[in-house]
């Protein structure tokens, strides 16, 4: 497809909330061997996760964080026109919990509010929207609320994610102002490899019931896990990642007639170090540019970039700034973003 450029349109702030409970990778040892903890844990380049309660859901951690970004800038909440929930792990099946935030926040009853049920490179996707409508003249602000609970959703009985997932949440504000200048999106799907990533159960095409419930041993390695928790083939979605991603980085690049000079940030979906290293040597980029909180929070899934903007860039952002965005995972799907900021506010990151 072709690619997306909006003009005048930008970030002008973003805060992050984590759950305050601490997962020390290295001592994640309670269904496996402590020498099999540290190979997988210092292979992927996490060491520490944050891991919400029973009672801390996705909307949550958006909550404190839209908080903290309306206080902090002074946001007038009648000005709020756009509310964009981004999560796969919501309140509720029904109703969107986009419409419980709007009522939580205390923003008008004419505000738009809608979920986005995408995995790793919807804040790209979300973004997309938020421009778009500010753009088509309807809508001046937009909030865009970013969370996942992923440790909810994946079993702790399988070394194949055990060790790799996070919880956080974010909000970001989004705003017309000629200072943003020109930004460009890529954004691109391909279902015939969804399975890679998946949860096959507790939907509508198959149902909870007890036997999807059910844990089982899945393989000869001993891993178990039930239907309604999520599995990953990481082999798989590795090649997928060094086959795609960088093709769409160039392809965005060459269109927007981007400088990679130009680019004072690379932020690149967290998914593991070992992924992240490969495409920063593949794509030549210079390490100092390339933020990283995989080794602290894990993969959040869509949250991780602009979890990283604010854990990474804190004081970073002052006047203007050029970043690169690469988001790609669950769906599969994956974008690339090139994008300017100005005086672009950042948080200390909220506990919950």
């Amino acid at each position: 497809m072709g690619i997306l450029s909006y003009k005048n349109i930008g970030i002008s702030g973003i805060t992050a909330a984590v759950p305050a409970r601490t997962i020390n990778n290295y001592e994640h040892t309670l269904h496996f061997k402590k020498e099999d903890v540290k190979e997988v844990v210092e292979k992927i380049g996490v060491k520490e996760r944050r891991f919400a309660d029973e009672q801390t859901c996705a909307s949550d951690l958006c909550y404190a964080a839209a908080e903290k970004l309306i206080n902090d800038m002074k946001i007038d909440r009648a000005e709020i026109d756009l509310l964009l929930f981004i999560s796969q792990t919501p309140d509720f099946r029904m109703p969107a919990t986009s419409i419980l935030l709007q009522e939580r926040l205390n923003l008008s009853s004419s505000t738009i509010a809608f979920d986005i049920s995408l995995g790793c490179s919807a804040f790209l996707y979300g973004l997309t929207l938020a421009y778009s409508m500010i753009a088509s003249g309807a809508v001046k602000r937009a909030l865009i609320l970013d969370g996942e609970t992923r440790s909810k959703v994946y079993s702790q009985k399988d070394r194949k994610v055990a060790f790799l997932f996070g919880d956080a949440g974010v909000a970001a504000l989004i705003e017309p102002g000629e200072k943003f200048g020109k930004s460009w999106f890529s954004l691109n799907s391909d279902g015939s490899r969804a399975s890679l990533i998946k949860i096959p159960a507790g939907g509508y095409r198959k149902m909870s019931s007890p036997e999807t419930l059910k844990e089982k041993v899945v393989d000869e390695y001993g891993n178990i896990r039930s239907e309604e928790h999520g599995y990953m083939e990481g082999a798989d979605v590795f090649n997928f990642v060094i086959r795609e991603v960088p093709k769409d980085f160039k392809r965005l690049v060459e269109h927007s007639k981007t400088d990679l000079s130009t680019i004072d940030y690379f932020v690149f979906h967290q998914a593991n170090s070992y992924i992240n290293g490969f495409l920063a040597k593949k794509l030549k980029l210079p390490a100092e540019k390339i933020p990283s909180t995989i080794e602290k929070f894990g993969n959040t899934s869509s949250v991780s970039i602009p979890l990283t903007v604010v854990s990474e860039l804190r004081g970073k952002l002052n006047g203007h700034k050029r970043l690169l965005f690469s988001g790609f995972g669950v769906g599969l799907s994956w974008g690339t973003a090139v994008l300017d900021v100005e005086d672009c506010y950042l948080a200390d990151i909220v506990e919950v």
